[in-house]
């Protein structure tokens, strides 16, 4: 019985060494052949202000949003650009008085023009975001505008962001550029999960490449956006029939950006300076929902997809220092220190974006465990998929593309 147990633990901690080999190779890619994903230096490139600025429509979705509005609202309304500009505040079937409330903040500040419309319920195979969209593109094309800015009712910009968007638009040739707005990080739990969720949105989708052409031109065909502010030239829209191409995406900023550059246009994402989302996130139930909510819809539904999902992430994030113990109370030095290593590569990968959001450097180190949460979450949103819940934006569940939005 001894010697089984023996050559048993044996075999464990080869298990575990191999493991932590692969780790390291893992992270040694991730490192160097990924775009650099964990650089945070990708912001608005250079650019210059037009002889002419062209005009602009400002479209914003908002269901139930009258708590973040007069941190938010205001700032659009402020917006200092040159060129003509207004404000469309798709009011969503709120119940908390959000229309009413934007009304009453532009009377207060003043600004940019604001019309504020309801699209009434989004039909069958609508998401009832994209929905307001559709409602919103359509009352400003009325205005004709050269750029469509799509934003979020919880984003506040600075003065000079939207003259910034559109001189980076305009200078750079791209049909798309986007910012992944800085989220708030005050509580615990903000500080834990908030820079993990762009740095790992960022390694699914590095900057680099975004930037990196039209697809079937010998660019990158890699595409994503930040749903938060999206600064979209209106032909562009029109060719990648925006958004009616994309009306059942849950994960709506991405979709748009493949539509975008499927059909030959230039996208750009990077990291804002000055546009800053201030919904409060403050418990870890808060978080858990933003994410489980369109994990799955991430994976595609497909259940392969999220076993190697799951797979990956354990080996990447938490073989490491799982190997590290396990090598330590074996006394096996060649089985914590591959795992120290690709402990210490994921720990460094993650310092940049830490800086970003000005957070302390010993939160590094915990990466595992933030990307065991992350982890759990993604299985929860599974759960909740095949249960029938699905997934949601603002009460409105979505069990399957095409499903009739059930009120929460």
């Amino acid at each position: 019985m001894g010697q089984t147990a023996h050559v048993s633990a044996d075999a464990w901690t080869s298990v575990v060494t191999f493991g932590s080999a692969l780790s390291l190779a893992a992270w040694l890619w991730l490192l160097l052949a990924r775009g650099f994903f964990w650089r945070t230096d990708v912001r608005l490139p250079a650019r210059e202000e037009p002889d002419v600025w062209p005009p602009v429509c400002v479209v914003v979705p908002a269901r139930d949003e009258a708590a973040v509005l007069p941190a938010s609202l205001p700032s659009l309304l402020a917006q200092d650009y040159p060129g003509r500009a207004e404000v469309f505040l798709i009011d969503d079937g709120s119940t908390d008085g959000t229309g009413e409330l934007a009304c009453e903040l532009a009377r207060r500040h003043g600004g940019l023009p604001l019309t504020v419309a309801s699209p009434g319920e989004p039909p069958a195979g609508w998401t009832g975001k994209l929905w307001a969209v559709r409602h919103g593109i359509d009352l400003a094309r009325v205005r004709e505008p050269e750029y469509l800015l799509l934003t979020d009712a919880d984003i506040a910009h600075a003065p000079d962001s939207l003259r910034a968007l559109v001189s980076a638009a305009g200078t750079g040739g791209f049909d798309v550029v986007s910012q992944m707005a800085r989220l708030r990080v005050e509580s615990l739990w903000e500080r834990l999960v908030v820079p993990a969720f762009v740095y790992f949105f960022a390694q699914l989708y590095p900057f680099r490449w975004i930037g990196g052409g039209r697809a079937g031109s010998g660019g990158t065909r890699t595409a994503a956006a930040a749903g938060g502010c999206v600064l979209l030239r209106t032909d562009a829209a029109e060719r990648a029939r925006i958004p009616d191409a994309i009306r059942q995406a849950v994960i709506d900023d991405v979709a748009l950006a493949r539509a975008v550059k499927g059909t030959g246009g230039r996208v750009w994402l990077g990291l804002a300076d000055r546009v800053d989302s201030v919904r409060p996130y403050p418990r870890l139930h808060d978080l858990w929902r933003m994410v489980s909510r369109s994990a799955y819809a991430q994976l595609r539904h497909n259940p392969l997809v999220l076993a190697g999902t799951v797979i990956g992430l354990a080996l990447v994030y938490l073989v490491p220092p799982a190997s590290v113990c396990v090598g330590l109370a074996a006394g096996q030095g060649t089985t914590a220190v591959p795992g120290a290593a690709a402990w210490l590569v994921m720990a460094g990968t993650y310092l940049p974006m830490l800086r970003y959001y000005r957070q302390p450097r010993w939160l590094a180190p915990l990466l595992p465990f933030t990307a065991f949460l992350y982890l759990l979450m993604t299985v929860d949103s599974a759960v909740q998929h095949y249960r029938g819940r699905g997934a949601a934006w603002k009460g409105r569940t979505y069990a399957r593309p095409g499903a009739v939005p059930e009120e929460g």
